[in-house]
């Protein structure tokens, strides 16, 4: 039986860490972005991407968030960072480009590189979700 373990960092907004648990619930998404390593497989997903996608047993909420590009919801919903960014090379994207898709607030990819060049985020009110119900 597959339980959920309480973890400090979870209380940090907008933070995914890819412990045993999200392994667990992304393996199908990550084995797809996997799958793209091989260009065979890239022409298949570019030929008829939902086709493809029946090979792996995605979730509902996976297979939308892989063909909708939901950066973000793919790694809530288990993906890994370094697998998910596969599928963006595959769209001619960089790490900026899915940051700023990223953004909760809807950043360019301009707005996103100058954030990042200044500093990144801004550390207060972002340390834990429970500052943002103290407000």
């Amino acid at each position: 039986m597959h339980t959920t373990t309480a973890r400090d960092y979870r209380k940090i907004p907008g933070t995914y860490v890819f412990d045993g648990e999200h392994n667990h619930k992304g393996y199908a998404l990550n084995m797809f972005c996997k799958s793209l390593d091989q260009e065979s497989n890239r022409a298949a997903f570019r030929a008829d991407s939902p086709q493809y996608l029946d090979r792996f047993k995605l979730s509902g909420d996976q297979r939308r968030a892989v063909l909708e590009r939901d950066w973000l919801g793919m790694l809530r919903l288990g993906g890994n960072i370094y697998y998910t960014f596969k599928l963006a090379i595959l769209d001619g994207l960089t790490m900026q480009h899915v940051g700023a898709a990223m953004s909760s607030n809807g950043m360019s990819v301009d707005e996103f590189r100058a954030m990042m060049i200044a500093g990144g985020r801004s550390i207060d009110g972002n340390r834990s979700v429970e500052e943002w119900s103290r407000g």
